[in-house]
């Protein structure tokens, strides 16, 4: 009885070296490409970029390129039903690896100057803000 226990005990800790995981990763790509990325306020790289990530969420994405419009938006990513528990015990102890890749596209938009009397309104308004009196 003792010999088959320990077989047993041998058998799960041989399963532990042998049994795959779950491998996520996320690409974000733009139009047009080259914006700088930002998930959860840590920049990522430049588009497109490929990250890992650990968790399944709702991400804050940033994208800042050069002549368009900061992008602020958000990006879920969603768990395969595999990674959902109970059934993601089983996908951590099977004897292969899952490949999750979730993808997120984000289009820019020309930012647009303001005009000479556009920045000349916001001048007065900056310079009658600064010379109001401290409020305590």
């Amino acid at each position: 009885m003792r010999a088959r226990t320990g077989q047993w005990v041998l058998a799960v800790m041989l399963s532990g070296l042998v049994a795959g995981c779950v491998e996520r990763t996320l690409t974000i790509t733009s139009e047009p490409p080259g914006a700088l990325v930002y998930v959860s306020s840590v920049e990522v790289g430049r588009t497109p970029v490929k990250m890992p990530f650990t968790w399944y969420a709702d991400y804050e994405v940033i994208l800042r390129l050069q002549g368009y419009k900061t992008l602020k938006t958000h990006l879920k990513v969603d768990p395969p039903i595999y990674d959902i528990p109970p059934l993601d015990l089983f996908s951590e102890l099977a004897p292969w690896t899952y490949h999750v890749h979730r993808h997120g596209h984000f289009k820019l938009t020309k930012a647009t100057p303001p005009s000479d009397a556009e920045l000349i309104r916001r001048a007065d308004a900056l310079r009658d803000r600064a010379l109001e009196p401290l409020k305590h």
